[in-house]
Order: C-alpha cells, then sequence, then structure tokens
C-alpha cells in the first residue's frame, strides 16, 4: 500500500516558499521549484530526506536559481514545463499538460496553468489531494500577468479551482495578508473573506505561514477565483461582461493597489 505523501515547508529569499515532498516508502524527495540552494540543504538535513527531483514550475529567477547547485550536490533530477524548458538551466525532463511525473510511488499530474509565464506548469498529486501551485494561485491572490494574457490566466485559475475542494494547494510566495487588504476593497462583505483574515491575522502573529490553503475555501474568498459571479460584477459596473474580462479588471486594480 502505497504511503501518504509528507511535507515540509521552508522560507526562501524574502517572501518566497520552499517545499519538499517526500515518499515514505521509497525515501524519494522532491524540491517543488529551488529558489536558492541553501534553505533547500538545510531543510533535507533538518527532514533528513534526499533530494531525488527538481519539479520546476517556471522559469523565474527566483524559482530556478537553486537548481544548479543542488543538482551538482544531488545529481537529482530536473523537471521542468516544456514550453519554458530552454529558459532553464540543467533540465532532465520536459512535460507538459496531462503529463504524469513521479517522485518514488508518488504521482503528479501536470496542468499547463500558463499567463503569469508563457509556460507556467502546475504539478497536482490525486491521491494525496495536493497541487503545487507557483505564481499562478497565491492564497486570496494570483500572480501577475506578464507573459500571457488575462484571458489566459483565467483559464489557468478555472483549471485550478476545478480541483476537489478539500485540495490542499502550495505557492511560491507569502503574499495572503496584502492579498486580504486588496480583497477586501472588491468584496467588503464577504463573510468567507472575513473568516480567512481572522484566520490569517492569528497565523501571523504566531510566525506560522498562511499556507497550504484549500481550493475550497479559496473559491468562497478569493476575488481572482470569483470573477464568474454576476453579484460581484455587478459591484464593478460589469455586469454582463465575460468573466475574463470581470478579472482582468480586478487584476488591474491590484496592479495599482
Amino acid at each position: 500500500m502505497k504511503m501518504p505523501a509528507q511535507t515540509y515547508l521552508f522560507p526562501c529569499l524574502t517572501d518566497n516558499y520552499g517545499v519538499l515532498i517526500h515518499d515514505p516508502g521509497s525515501g524519494a524527495t522532491a524540491s517543488i521549484d529551488a529558489p536558492e540552494a541553501a534553505p533547500v540543504e538545510a531543510a533535507l538535513k533538518k527532514t533528513g530526506w534526499r533530494l531525488t527531483d527538481i519539479l520546476v514550475t517556471h522559469h523565474h529567477g527566483d524559482h530556478t536559481a537553486g537548481i544548479g547547485a543542488l543538482k551538482a550536490n544531488h545529481k537529482c533530477r530536473v523537471v521542468a514545463p516544456r514550453n519554458e524548458a530552454a529558459r532553464i538551466a540543467h533540465v532532465d525532463e520536459t512535460v507538459g499538460e496531462g503529463d504524469t511525473v513521479r517522485v518514488g510511488a508518488l504521482q503528479a499530474r501536470v496542468i499547463d496553468t500558463p499567463g503569469h509565464t508563457a509556460g507556467h506548469i502546475s504539478y497536482f498529486l490525486a491521491a494525496d489531494k495536493l497541487a503545487f501551485v507557483g505564481d499562478t494561485l497565491f492564497s486570496i491572490g494570483c500572480g501577475r500577468v506578464i507573459e500571457g494574457t488575462p484571458e489566459m490566466m483565467w483559464h489557468s485559475l478555472l483549471k485550478l479551482r476545478a480541483l476537489p475542494d478539500d485540495t490542499q494547494f502550495y505557492c511560491g510566495h507569502e503574499y495572503t495578508a496584502a492579498n486580504i487588504r486588496f480583497a477586501k476593497t472588491i468584496e467588503p462583505n464577504n463573510k468567507a473573506l472575513a473568516a480567512r483574515a481572522a484566520e490569517v491575522d492569528k497565523e501571523i502573529a504566531a510566525h506560522k505561514p498562511t499556507i497550504p490553503a484549500t481550493i475550497g475555501a479559496e473559491k468562497a474568498a478569493n476575488p481572482f477565483l470569483r470573477a464568474d459571479d454576476a453579484t460581484l460584477a455587478k459591484s464593478l459596473g460589469l455586469a454582463g461582461s465575460p468573466a475574463w474580462k470581470v478579472f482582468a479588471d480586478i487584476r488591474e486594480r491590484k496592479n495599482r493597489f
């Protein structure tokens, strides 16, 4: 019988997160992205796990800068998005929509989630109810639309929103408190958002991370996942507009916030 995945979350750089995912049966361990090598090495030392893989979500340097040193030290496999592999060093395997990545007995399905970057991918472990979404989705937020279009990003968010409600997702940054301050300007009367804000205040006061969060809770409180809500669209003066245009309006407001 497959043993459940274990995860270990840790801070990197100024506001990034690193996360290890471990298969206790085989001992295989993957780092989701590699913002910098030293915190990953410290996490491996603390857990006693052996790094076998790096699963990359996108090419940005704050997610890839540690790959070279980690690969040199551990001889680990580097898996990266097929449409961005040319911009990522030390890649061994490329993947895209619908592909399966195995880390020991753990299985992750690859989901194309472009928008933040043109070839961004996410990893979903259905059996473990875990998703690693890089900079596409944040708790009560989403990534900036840098290389894609708002319509592209909205469709990527819909893919993640469609995951089971009890899926825990890990994102690349600790932005939750700032995202909540913005979200309250969009939906000031959202009770789920108010509850999440109170929860996050307690987590931050206790010096705890605000992730992982669940898809179900996010659907109720994150305005970027609610762009197809008719009441929300009307409140923004966009009644009857396509959902991606409502999303684009919210994203632009966040850019200026």
